[in-house]
């Protein structure tokens, strides 16, 4: 028999972490001296041991590895925990090379602007939307305010069961662009309010729902005047992580303050561009 100090150096395995795998039963000592409670152990549980770090190695929980030893798995049944445990560690590849990606973006931007942004652009899935809109093509992007009054109003007696609780606040607006590129004047754009529910359709007033995304995002504060300046950081972003535009860019209203006004510095504007991978979608 073998006492615990003298077998952690033989394995290599601190001796915490031995009287760790004792506590939850992975690996038991031989004998525990009753007197003293010194662990002995022997040669003939380093299989055991191996496995265990073997598969620890791999990237199982002791709870797991706790089964594997326990139950005697099948050949069949060690294939599955592999093959699951391979996909794990794919998707966590794919996260980190993300990361790496948008790490490197973010340099570059600052190495060729010497600046840091004031702008965090992130991907983030959105659940399909349901909005009243009316969508004109227009004279350029300011001018799709004047749409807003035009919706609200088609609503008519709809409007507090559709944009409750607090439908004398406005509700909820965004803007979407249809533009696949940048255009100063006749802009294909639309107003749109978020809805509670459906209401009738009426003049230039449609309702449907905008599609669930992956949506690349940001925030804006301040006059909707300098709001060109967070969609120059998306794209920026959208480019140098690899992905494409595939829909209507959207301008959300978050806050602000009445009378509306271009240059009111209150404004809070949440900006979304619906994204895809390069090479994930149709070519």
């Amino acid at each position: 028999m073998i006492k615990i100090g003298e077998f952690s150096k033989v394995v290599q395995v601190p001796v915490a972490t031995l009287r760790y795998y004792d506590q939850v039963g992975l690996l038991k000592p031989i004998e525990v001296d009753r007197f003293t409670g010194y662990r002995y152990y022997s040669a003939s549980q380093l299989p055991r041991l191996h496995r265990i770090l073997a598969l620890k190695g791999l990237g199982f929980s002791l709870e797991q590895i706790g089964l594997v030893l326990a139950e005697g798995l099948t050949p069949e049944q060690m294939r599955g925990m592999l093959r699951l445990r391979h996909a794990q560690i794919s998707q966590q590849l794919a996260e980190v090379q993300s990361q790496l990606l948008g790490v490197e973006a973010r340099l570059q931007q600052i190495e060729k602007e010497d600046k840091i942004s004031t702008y965090d652009v992130i991907l983030k899935q959105v659940e399909p939307l349901l909005v009243a809109s009316v969508r004109a093509i227009l004279p350029n992007h300011s001018a799709v305010g004047a749409l807003f009054g035009e919706v609200y109003a088609a609503m008519g007696a709809h409007v507090s069961e559709a944009l409750g609780p607090h439908p004398e606040n406005g509700g909820q607006t965004l803007a979407l662009c249809y533009d696949t590129e940048f255009k100063e004047n006749e802009v294909d754009g639309a107003a749109a309010f978020m809805l509670r529910c459906r209401v009738p359709e009426r003049g230039r007033m449609k309702v449907h729902e905008l599609p669930a995304a992956a949506m690349a995002a940001t925030v804006h504060h301040g006059s909707y005047n300098t709001i060109g300046e967070a969609h120059e950081a998306i794209l920026t972003w959208i480019d140098a992580n690899g992905y494409r535009i595939v829909g209507p860019d959207r301008e959300i209203n978050l806050y602000h303050t009445m009378p509306i006004r271009l240059d009111d510095p209150s404004y809070v504007t949440e900006i979304q561009y619906p994204v895809e991978k390069i090479g994930t979608g149709n070519e």
